[in-house]
Formats: structure tokens, C-alpha cells, sequence
């Protein structure tokens, strides 16, 4: 049994984890156990670095046979996160993506290196929000809108796949499924959406994500 800790942006990230992820992981004997992030008096949202990295230290002191995983935006994420300037300055979001987390990878390291965060620790920076897995299959998107199903894949064919959908107020992906139909709920039309569309279906559209879900499964060996 392998148990990972993984500190979550807010309450979307929170229960895809609880009803998507984790029952998946689960079935491979990896079992999820996420938080927000934390600040005294204060739960979710403010994605800075320095207070992702108190959450991190917990889990890794708490336990030394336990791994850490975040699950946070990079749309809107603050200028103190590892690797955020250079990646503003990189084009293709599998780019900004790989400094985004290999920068944070080596900042914990340098943070915490008597916790074995080589192994420990897994960084992931979703691009650019969460709600890009939830058009990953037009066809349930469209039905759970009750919109028709090429508005979803003329966004696809703009922006290319559903992780490249883009990194600015007007065209990020929440806001996006907002402008399709005044009936999307972050929490429970999307969840809705997420579970109808399936773990494989999502994985299988949006590689980053499966990267890093395959990194998690692997823990289990």
C-alpha cells in the first residue's frame, strides 16, 4: 500500500481527487489524501509558493513512508513559484509546463533535503486549469450543457487539445465553459462531467495529465 498526500488548489481539485483520482489509484493500492492548501484562517485560492511549501514540509516530517503531490493551476498561480518567470517566456505549454515542474522539484529539494524528495516528492502544474480536463470528449461536455457539440470542438480546433486552452481572464478554460452555458457549476457540473467522461478519456486527451496520473500508478511497483 502506497499513500500520497496532495495539496490541492481548492475545492474543484479537491473532489476531482475524491471522485475521480484517487477511486482510480486506489484500485492499484495508491491511496490519495487531499488538502488545500493552508494558510491560518484561510483554505484554497492565493497559489503562492511559500505557502504550497509549508503544506509540503508537513507531509514529508509527518511521515517518511509517504509521498507529496500538488495539484494546482498554473493560470493565476503568484510570480514566487519556481520557474515562473521562465516560463512565462516559453511558448508551448508542454514547456512551461516541464519548468514549472522541474524547477519546483529542485526548489524542494534545496528546501528539504533530509526527506528524500528525489523520490518523494511529484510536482504538477496543471495547464492551464483543471477545467481543460472537462473537454477532453465533446460529446459529453455538449450533453451536460445542452449545448451543441461543435462550439466545444471549435475551441479544440483553435487552441489544439484541451491543456493548450489559454492562459488569460477572457479564454481560460472556466471561463470558457461559462460562455458555453450559464448551467456550468465549477463544482458540481464539472465533477458531473469529469466522472461521465472517465479517467482513461481524460488521460488519453491530455497528456500531461496522464504523465503525471502514470507517475503516481508506478508508485505501487
Amino acid at each position: 500500500m502506497v499513500e500520497v498526500y496532495v495539496v490541492v488548489e481548492g475545492k474543484t481539485e479537491m473532489d476531482l481527487v475524491n471522485k475521480l483520482i484517487a477511486p482510480h489509484l486506489a484500485e492499484k493500492g495508491v491511496y490519495l489524501y487531499p488538502t488545500m492548501i493552508s494558510k491560518k484562517g484561510q483554505k484554497g485560492g492565493d497559489v503562492r509558493f511559500s505557502r504550497v511549501a509549508n503544506d509540503i514540509e508537513k507531509f514529508l516530517k509527518q511521515r517518511r513512508d509517504t509521498s507529496v503531490t500538488t495539484l494546482v493551476d498554473f493560470y493565476g498561480i503568484k510570480s514566487d513559484w519556481p520557474g515562473y518567470e521562465e516560463s512565462r517566456a516559453a511558448t508551448p505549454h508542454t514547456e512551461k509546463a516541464r519548468i514549472m515542474n522541474e524547477a519546483t522539484h529542485r526548489e524542494v529539494n534545496r528546501l528539504f533535503p533530509e526527506s528524500n524528495t528525489e523520490r518523494r516528492f511529484i510536482p504538477y502544474v496543471s495547464m492551464y486549469e483543471t477545467e481543460s480536463l472537462l473537454f477532453s470528449a465533446p460529446e459529453v461536455l455538449a450533453e451536460k450543457l445542452n449545448i451543441r457539440q461543435q462550439e466545444v470542438i471549435e475551441i479544440l480546433n483553435q487552441c489544439g487539445a484541451p491543456e493548450e486552452i489559454n492562459d488569460s481572464y477572457e479564454t481560460k478554460p472556466s471561463k470558457r465553459l461559462k460562455g458555453l452555458s450559464p448551467r456550468f457549476k465549477k463544482i458540481s457540473t464539472g465533477i458531473a462531467i469529469a466522472e461521465e467522461t472517465g479517467i482513461e478519456r481524460i488521460r488519453a486527451a491530455c497528456p500531461l495529465f496522464g504523465a503525471w496520473l502514470g507517475i503516481m500508478e508506478d508508485l505501487a511497483n
